[in-house]
């Protein structure tokens, strides 16, 4: 802001005269009183010379200015500052928690998958070395239609002729042809030849289904599943009208004494069309898969016994959980 002095010896300027400009002295500061002059919001520091006055264009250029408001801002409190080290802090321990928790959450599931396909590694083996073989082309994916069946279906009787008479024996053990002698098990069992399973099967009591003891029932048919596929109590046997319900593990606890945890492990590469073959009572039953579904738990109506003769399997889905079940439904479509 500049200053406008006069000397000492001179009076003070009277209101509303006017003063030379050329009376302006610039003086050593030891030799100058200043006397505050107000005018709006300047101020100007006259000394005492008598012709002293304002420069008439500062006048101006004072009347003509509008007047200033100078915002003084305030100081910011120590208060404010420490709320807001303080929500840094917070929001820095929530981020920290949220971390720490998805870290928690990441450990825990690598350690249950760990466990997991620990726990099911013969099952999960079984479909690794199955997919491998597949995409190398080493599984017959019909093994009812090979080359060697297919010759045996279509020979004919026509056209032999007697074998030859030879003295040596060797000579003619080599003559007479292989005896295709149907040879049916002892006991009962199943066969899926798209995976390649020979199980017995493993009939349960009907004493706890009739008294309705589910626990008793459940019990029972564990046990028996360590020893093959299990026929589910109350349901029809092949030969009679109904509804043949056979289930087995798709996989179950290692340390399990069973030896046929995972016998239907694979059972979810059967297709549509292919077939099952059931052995009772030394008498073989051909059945053909029609239909392939996965059902709730709840959903017992794959046991009745209503509608056409018909063989129902029953296991696990996904292998190593009974979230699901998987269900897969033939027709009888030969018996020897």
């Amino acid at each position: 802001m500049p200053e406008y002095k006069f000397s000492d010896n001179q009076s003070s300027p009277k209101a509303g005269t006017s003063l030379p400009v050329n009376s302006v002295e610039s003086l050593d500061s030891a030799q100058q009183k200043t006397i505050p002059v107000q005018d709006g919001n300047v101020s100007f520091h006259l000394g005492a010379e008598k012709n002293a006055q304002i420069p008439e264009k500062v006048t101006k250029i004072i009347q003509n200015q509008p007047p200033v408001v100078v915002q003084k801002s305030s100081p910011t409190s120590v208060a404010s500052l420490i709320s807001k080290a303080k929500s840094r802090k917070a929001t820095g321990r929530v981020v920290y928690k949220v971390w720490h928790a998805l870290e928690f959450v990441a450990a825990t599931a690598v350690i249950f998958m760990l466990l997991f396909f620990a726990i099911n590694f013969d099952s999960y083996n079984q479909l690794f070395l199955t997919k491998l073989d597949q995409l190398r082309g080493g599984i017959n994916q019909n093994p009812y239609n090979s080359q060697e069946q297919n010759q045996l279906r279509n020979a004919s009787s026509a056209g032999q002729k007697p074998l030859p008479i030879v003295n040596n024996s060797q000579s003619a053990k080599k003559q007479i042809p292989a005896l295709s002698m149907a040879i049916a098990p002892p006991d009962d069992r199943i066969l899926v030849p798209r995976i390649g399973q020979n199980v017995p099967i493993v009939r349960v009591p009907t004493d706890m289904l009739l008294r309705k003891d589910w626990a008793a029932l459940e019990k029972q048919i564990q046990e028996a599943l360590r020893h093959g596929v299990v026929h589910f109590p109350g349901t029809a046997f092949p030969g009679e009208p109904g509804n043949i319900v056979l289930t087995g593990h798709s996989s179950y606890f290692p340390w399990d004494p069973g030896r046929f945890k995972d016998v239907f492990a694979l059972l979810h590469q059967v297709n549509v069309g292919d077939k099952v073959i059931v052995y009772h009572e030394q008498k073989k039953y051909e059945y053909q898969v029609y239909e392939k579904k996965v059902v709730k738990p709840s959903q017992v109506d794959v046991l009745t016994q209503k509608g056409e003769s018909r063989l129902t399997l029953i296991t696990c889905t996904p292998v190593g959980t009974d979230l699901n079940r998987l269900v897969l439904l033939g027709k009888l479509i030969s018996t020897k």
